[in-house]
């Protein structure tokens, strides 16, 4: 199959991987770097602009960091927009505005193409081993014929609902991790403070009902100090900046996002906008004033 893929960042480049990997023809795009030379070697053909890249594919798949990204993509200059013809399928795989998503996908379906929201959760990690959750609003039909991608780049896949819902369904998972990444943060902060080792409190919670992935992963880094990105404190704050404004539109109280969001916003003044989220524990630490790592205090 023909597919474009624009955006080369930490998840796109190895979900494009993936699909080189499956066999499929890619059309690459890369914001304003080039398309990495790996890439072009294992087949794929870099484009100069998105409306060539959706001149070239059948499917187009965008996969940049926020809402107004994804507009530009699509409806700016040169966009992917002017490259459509009817037929064609449009995948948003950011995560963006629920809102914004149903209006694009409005201005696509105009054009004669489907539209799919398809947002992502699993990091990195996820990406490059092809086990993404993929979470996904459209049309039944449209999904049907993506489904063979969505299982080169992910295990759950799941359609959620009609345009919007995969974005909605996505800033949930946000507000579920952010506040695991808390919990476990405060947790393993806590135990440190009262002269515990937190490796062996994780290990020993991790055969327990705290059993998490995040406690397994971000545990780890958090005990580690690990904390370069896999998933970047700036775009979980763009995430949760996307719940807390539609929850204001929508009148729920979401008390524990706004805390974790002033979490990450603690670490982004003290310089960790690039940080891996699991890095938030330093905000708890700060708060402390004991770091995971450090000597337990005199009883």
């Amino acid at each position: 199959m023909k597919i474009g893929f624009i955006g080369l960042g930490i998840m796109g480049r190895p979900m494009a991987e993936n699909l080189i990997r499956a066999g499929h023809s890619l059309f690459l795009k890369s914001g304003s770097r080039p398309v990495p030379a790996e890439l072009i070697e294992a087949g794929s053909t870099a484009c100069d602009s998105a409306r060539a890249v959706a001149e070239r594919a059948e499917i187009v798949i965008t996969m940049v960091p926020d809402t107004p990204q994804v507009e530009e993509v699509l409806f700016g200059p040169a966009g992917v927009a002017e490259g459509l013809t009817p037929g064609k399928t449009v995948i948003d795989m950011s995560s963006i505005s629920p809102i914004a998503t149903k209006g694009f996908a409005r201005r696509i379906n105009e054009r004669g193409c489907d539209y799919l929201d398809a947002p992502v959760s699993g990091g990195e990690v996820g990406a490059k081993a092809g086990s993404l959750t993929v979470m996904v609003g459209g049309p039944e039909a449209a999904f049907e014929r993506a489904r063979p991608l969505f299982e080169v780049m992910g295990k759950n896949i799941t359609l959620v609902g009609s345009n919007g819902d995969g974005q909605t369904t996505k800033v949930a998972n946000q507000i579920i991790v952010a506040l695991t990444i808390e919990a476990v943060g405060e947790a393993l902060v806590f135990a440190a403070k009262a002269g515990a080792d937190p490796a062996r409190v994780r290990a020993a919670l991790m055969g327990g009902f705290a059993a998490s992935r995040i406690l397994e992963v971000h545990g780890q880094r958090m005990v580690e100090r690990a904390f370069e990105p896999g998933f970047r404190i700036e775009l979980h704050r763009k995430d949760l900046n996307l719940a807390l404004e539609g929850a204001q539109a929508l009148g729920v109280p979401l008390p524990n996002t706004a805390t974790a969001q002033e979490l990450f916003n603690t670490c982004i003044a003290h310089g960790g906008r690039a940080w891996d989220h699991s890095a938030m524990v330093r905000a708890l630490e700060l708060m402390a004033n004991h770091a995971l790592g450090s000597a337990p205090e005199p009883a």
